[in-house]
Parts: C-alpha cells; structure tokens; sequence
C-alpha cells in the first residue's frame, strides 16, 4: 500500500489549469483498482491518493503519470506502509 503525498509548486490557478486532465488520471486508476481514496488537503496545498499496488516500482510508475508529476506542478512524496490492523470492511482493498 502506498500513500502519495502530493504538495503544490505553482499557485491554485496554475493548478486548475491541469484539473480535468488530473481527473482523468484519478479516474484512470480508480477503474484499474489500483486507487482506493484521493483528496485534497486542508489548506489546499496539495492532495493525498491512497494507491495499492504490487511494489514500489508499479506505484512510482503509476504516480508519474500524473499530469501534476510530468507538467511539475506538485512535487510528490511516496510512503510505502503495510496495513497490518484495519475495518473488516477494508479488507477488500488489502490484496491484489
């Protein structure tokens, strides 16, 4: 399980710019499985996107395909963990 922590380098109305595109990418990877949550941090600095996937080599390759990652609009930060205690209903997300 990853954790992509992603923080803002250009101001809010460069970031709107990249949106939709950036929406497409969300959407991209909700529909392979391999996003379970995304949002925005409070301020809105950046995002967060909980991603699974099979090592960390698939989940670099997956975050710089970000339009935010390849047009240098947010500079990202990857954390790597292993859920070892979650909700029974979280389950479903654990394993690939």
């Amino acid at each position: 399980m990853f954790i992509f922590s992603i923080t803002y380098l250009k101001p809010i109305s460069e970031v709107e710019k990249y949106l939709p595109q950036h929406i497409d990418y969300l959407e991209r990877h909700y529909q392979s499985g391999h996003f379970i949550a995304s949002g925005r941090k409070v301020p809105r600095i950046g995002d967060v996107i909980l991603c699974r996937a099979e090592n960390k080599e698939q989940a670099l390759t997956i975050m710089q395909k970000d339009p935010f990652y390849i047009y240098q609009i947010a500079q990202y930060e990857l954390i790597e963990f292993i859920p070892t205690k979650f909700a029974k209903e979280f389950e479903v997300f654990i394993s690939l």
